[in-house]
């Protein structure tokens, strides 16, 4: 594992979203990440995430912005409609400022704004080297965090996860994973499409509880190309996006208690 210092990252912030969307709607803003929370844009808070952490060199914001987001944001990009196109949008924005050998790119969404600089930097610093690394958390630190939060968990041999709204990947190979990754999320809906992709004996291992994570990073390596590596991360917040009105209260909630200073943990994010 190679720690990165300052500088060594650049990040893409997705902050696009249907301009239908009704949740926006009702509460009076335009995409998800302009709604108001504790009385700022949501997608600051992430922002200022970025910001304080002190390892990001620019970021690129993908999707409509406000005149207080500005100051903390290198790059406006247009919303290109999907999330992968406004990941392809954001990263090739980053290229054109001019990318140092070796940087790398994290890649968040805007909704998850009870990510605090601490935390983002401590995913950052463990992260392990390779062309893409996607954080996941564990069922039980959810559950210490935020009692009772309701969300998508996946179980393996190695434990029960939940996926995280970021990512970590090398520029440079982006071009690489990105066509097989745009296959798979749009199989992901239809089964045999998916078994096919995947493999079948794959696919019933993952949703009987029987694959490990080392198993499922070989296959996914496998498939897009490129290795591709799992990172545990004892951060719910990496894991808690705002999708309804129950999450926006909890946000609501914690932000104004202050963000809390995570505990000392003998064993800090860790890859597998």
């Amino acid at each position: 594992m190679t720690l990165l210092g300052a500088g060594a990252w650049s990040a893409v912030v997705l902050g696009g979203g249907d301009p239908g969307d009704p949740f926006a709607a009702a509460h009076g803003a335009p995409v998800k990440a302009l709604i108001p929370l504790c009385g700022e844009p949501m997608a600051l808070h992430v922002l200022r995430a970025l910001h304080d952490s002190g390892r990001i060199a620019r970021v690129a914001y993908v999707g409509p912005t406000t005149p207080v987001l500005e100051g903390l944001l290198n790059l406006r990009v247009t919303d290109h409609g999907t999330l992968l196109s406004n990941l392809e949008a954001g990263v090739d924005a980053l290229r054109s400022a001019g990318l140092a050998p070796g940087e790398r790119v994290l890649v968040v969404t805007a909704d998850i704004p009870l990510l605090s600089a601490v935390q983002l930097r401590d995913v950052l610093d463990h992260a392990p080297e390779a062309a893409l690394v996607y954080p996941v958390v564990r069922k039980e630190a959810c559950d210490a965090a935020y009692p009772g939060v309701k969300r998508t968990y996946v179980r393996v041999q190695d434990g029960t996860f939940t996926g995280g709204n970021l990512f970590l990947l090398d520029p440079d190979l982006i071009g690489q994973f990105l066509p097989r990754l745009r296959e798979v999320l749009e199989a992901r809906k239809t089964p045999w499409k998916l078994a096919g992709l995947i493999g079948l004996g794959i696919l019933l291992r993952l949703l009987t509880g029987r694959l490990s994570v080392a198993r499922l990073e070989q296959k996914v390596s496998s498939i897009l190309g490129v290795p591709a590596r799992a990172l545990i991360t004892p951060h719910a917040s990496v894991g808690t996006d705002v999708d309804k009105d129950e999450d926006l209260q909890l946000a609501e909630t914690h932000l104004g208690q202050g963000r809390p200073t995570p505990a000392p943990n003998s064993n800090p994010t860790a890859a597998l």
